[in-house]
């Protein structure tokens, strides 16, 4: 398994596995992908793992530059997990409230959070209107999932932002 931070180039081209969710706004609090990572490894995830952090655990100075790596990382990959553990102050996620409407009608989204977390009703909803699907409550669970659906996705093929104008609303299928 190969971890790619936001301080470092983005690896292209490989199977990977985004770490979507919100970042600690503390020191004091530690990041949620620690536990993914070891998570993924014991799982054995040959891939990519995108890390919209530093290797340092300090925040980018220059918010334009974190934004554009973290655009390119989540095109690259092949999967985007949105973990959630949301808590107010510490971990509000609102930049990733966003994130998930962008990439939800990107087919490579799975989605949970910790039973705990705060202000995701809305984001249930969405999950279940367009996916059809539940969010899963366990971050290992969440995570079995991801390296699945990479193995379904991956091809070693480019992927490319789909302009707005390009994007549909997905339809559920009748049973």
């Amino acid at each position: 398994m190969i971890i790619n931070y936001s301080n470092q180039e983005v690896i292209k081209g490989k199977k990977s596995i985004f770490l979507a969710g919100p970042t600690p706004r503390s020191q004091d609090v530690r990041s949620w992908r620690i536990e993914a990572c070891h998570i993924l490894e014991k799982l054995g995830f040959d891939g990519v793992v995108y890390i919209p952090e530093y290797s340092n655990n300090m925040p980018k100075e220059d918010y334009v530059d974190q934004a554009m790596w973290e655009r390119i990382a989540l095109t690259n990959s092949t999967v985007i997990v949105f973990w959630i553990p949301r808590k107010i102050p510490d971990m509000p996620a609102f930049t990733t409230n966003v994130e998930f409407g962008y990439w939800l009608h990107s087919g490579k989204v799975i989605y949970g959070h910790p039973l705990d977390a705060t202000k995701v009703k809305y984001l249930d909803w969405l999950y279940k209107t367009d996916y059809d699907k539940e969010p899963i409550f366990e971050l290992e669970n969440l995570l079995k999932e991801a390296i699945n659906l990479v193995e379904t996705l991956y091809t070693p093929e480019e992927f490319e932002i789909i302009p707005v104008k390009q994007r549909k609303i997905l339809e559920k299928k009748k049973c």
